[in-house]
């Protein structure tokens, strides 16, 4: 029960991120935003695993920050598209989309092919996509391309993540790779001309909010809510996140969200619920009989 709860307000403290991003990039650079979020949020979770992460073989040290080099470049997507979105709701959706592409990936990477819910559970979330981004006709907003890219990027993190996870821990994984995502982003920041800011409360205060309890806090509970239950209750979970998304923008951002936005989302909310449900369904089905 505590895992469940752990993961229950991962998930909001997931989707307050998204509320705090956007709040950040309206007066910093998002590439510098991600590079500082995430370099100071490893180095809250650094206390918590410190020990064994200098204890850790060079291998798996080159596998985790290779690894978060994938969600470095994901985040700098991501956050491109959330400050040009005018819809965080849909952008939710559209990222949740990672867990569908997995499959494809790592048939691709590894040569692992899809089970047969991932072919049932794909043609719904296509649909649901369809509904999502052409509220406009076929005129598709450019956010949302940055938005499918993002999610295809997370999708090969995830692949490559779990092909590592059976050799470091959990929270040294984490703390590693977005100590790496840091890096990433103020490299590129490095490389790149940016935008002069002003520092001020407003945005102390997202930026905190963002680093300490959406990143940190949330990462460390993710990490602790996975390890007591099964991967399929965390899966279930993990899909509240674009649900709490939709309802603070709607709430702290005054979004709009057309019907056919809201069963778009809702269509792909089923297609994840399908995936996850049937996956567990045929797994039991094939376990020999006692």
């Amino acid at each position: 029960m505590r895992g469940v709860l752990y993961l229950f307000i991962a998930t909001l403290l997931a989707a307050v991120g998204w509320i705090a991003s956007k709040m950040v990039v309206i007066h910093m650079p998002g590439e510098l935003f991600i590079g500082a979020r995430f370099l100071l949020a490893s180095l809250l979770l650094l206390p918590f695993c410190y020990k064994s992460v200098v204890k850790l073989h060079i291998k798996s040290l080159l596998s985790a920050g290779g690894v978060g080099i994938f969600l470095g470049v994901s985040l700098q997507v991501w956050v491109h598209a959330v400050a040009m979105s005018h819809s965080l709701s849909e952008g939710a959706f559209i990222m949740s989309l990672a867990m569908i592409i997995a499959p494809m990936v790592a048939w691709v990477l590894f040569q692992i092919k899809p089970n047969r819910a991932f072919w049932l559970a794909l043609p719904v979330s296509i649909c649901g996509m369809m509904l999502l981004i052409l509220t406009k006709g076929w005129q598709v907003d450019p956010s949302q391309w940055y938005f499918l890219l993002a999610a295809a990027l997370l999708s090969v993190h995830f692949v490559l993540n779990k092909n590592i996870s059976l050799n470091i821990k959990p929270l040294d994984s984490i703390c590693i790779q977005l100590f790496v995502v840091g890096i990433v982003g103020l490299v590129y920041v490095a490389l790149t001309k940016t935008v002069a800011f002003e520092l001020n409360a407003q945005l102390l205060f997202w930026f905190m909010i963002s680093t300490v309890i959406a990143t940190s806090v949330r990462y460390l509970l993710q990490t602790l809510g996975q390890y007591k239950v099964t991967m399929e209750t965390a899966a279930l979970l993990m899909i509240l996140e674009p649900i709490w998304t939709m309802l603070l923008s709607i709430w702290m951002l005054d979004e709009q969200l057309q019907l056919q936005q809201f069963v778009g989302g809702s269509v792909i909310f089923l297609s994840l619920l399908l995936y996850i449900k049937l996956s567990r369904y045929y797994a039991i089905k094939a376990r020999p009989a006692l």
